[in-house]
């Protein structure tokens, strides 16, 4: 008696299982219900293996989408990252050739010791507006800065 208990508690399970399966289906694929012929069971099993088959390809698709769009957006942002390094290289440069000895001795001083680069000597600059305070090379007059 309890086997076929048993057996009807399992086929309670499968039905549930496969009711919940076909509206979870649809309503991933997004089309009209899903029916499945409980006749023949062989036939439902394979329906509902392309259902799933269909969804994970619509969910594989979605994901390889978006992991397209982050690489699109990094590679943006890594050239953009590239620039700003060249830019502040070529900044660099410029003022290492811009600077006298003097001020270049100092400033090796100070970086070993740790301290600030700036002094007394030579005015504060705060970050990102030195390529402001200095006229571009190819426009420099040869006046001195």
């Amino acid at each position: 008696m309890s086997s076929q208990c048993y057996t009807v508690a399992m086929d309670l399970g499968v039905c549930q299982l496969r009711s919940f399966s076909i509206s979870f289906l649809s309503s991933v694929l997004g089309k009209d219900p899903v029916t499945v012929d409980n006749s023949s069971s062989g036939a439902s099993v394979v329906a509902i293996d392309n259902k799933i088959e269909q969804a994970m390809d619509l969910v594989k698709s979605h994901l390889m989408y978006a992991v397209r769009e982050e690489v699109e957006v990094l590679k943006e942002q890594i050239k953009e990252l590239i620039e700003r390094n060249t830019q502040l290289e070529q900044e660099n440069n410029l003022l290492k050739t811009l600077a006298s000895p003097e001020q270049m001795a100092q400033f090796q001083a100070q970086v070993q010791t740790g301290g600030s680069p700036t002094s007394a000597a030579q005015p504060s600059v705060p970050p990102g507006t030195a390529a402001q305070a200095l006229p571009p090379p190819a426009q420099n007059s040869g006046a001195p800065a």
